[in-house]
């Protein structure tokens, strides 16, 4: 369809693309290509767009990282779902190291706001609660000492 577009037409559906939000240069590139754009100008508009500025995996971690962090997802899950998205550990860790004194009080925040106040003494109703808090993130070390 797209292949005989040119770079200024790829460039225009990036800028597209990041006017609505922060993508990751992996996903940017995953929605060019499935337009059907050249996949070697479509490394060209991206180095450009890198170089300009306009996109940047930095922005884009520091932008992901606060949006799930403020829908109360844990640190495991978020750099599972960064992975996905192509950004690496270290430029993850770069935004999730500092909150690392933030998740034990943002799985209890869930955990309260899901369950309420009260731990349960019924062993099934505390691995319910348990499954809740690994699905949104948080590690199975940090959700047991939650529970001792």
């Amino acid at each position: 369809m797209n292949e005989a577009a040119s770079r200024p037409d790829i460039r225009k559906k990036a800028m597209d693309l990041l006017a609505r939000r922060e993508h990751s240069a992996q996903e940017l590139r995953q929605k060019l290509i499935t337009r059907e754009y050249n996949a070697d100008e479509i490394e060209d508009v991206l180095q450009a767009l890198k170089f300009d500025g306009l996109q940047s995996d930095l922005r884009f971690t520091e932008s992901y990282v606060n949006h799930r962090v403020n829908a109360g997802i844990g640190p495991t899950k978020i750099r599972y779902e960064l992975r996905q998205k192509g950004i690496n550990d270290e430029l993850a860790d770069e935004f999730l190291q500092p909150l690392s004194d933030c998740w034990e009080a943002m799985m209890r925040q869930q955990r309260v706001k899901k369950f309420g106040e009260d731990i349960p003494g019924d062993y099934n109703a505390r691995m319910k609660q348990a499954r809740f808090l690994q699905n949104r993130g948080f590690s199975p070390e940090s959700v047991m000492r939650l529970f001792r």
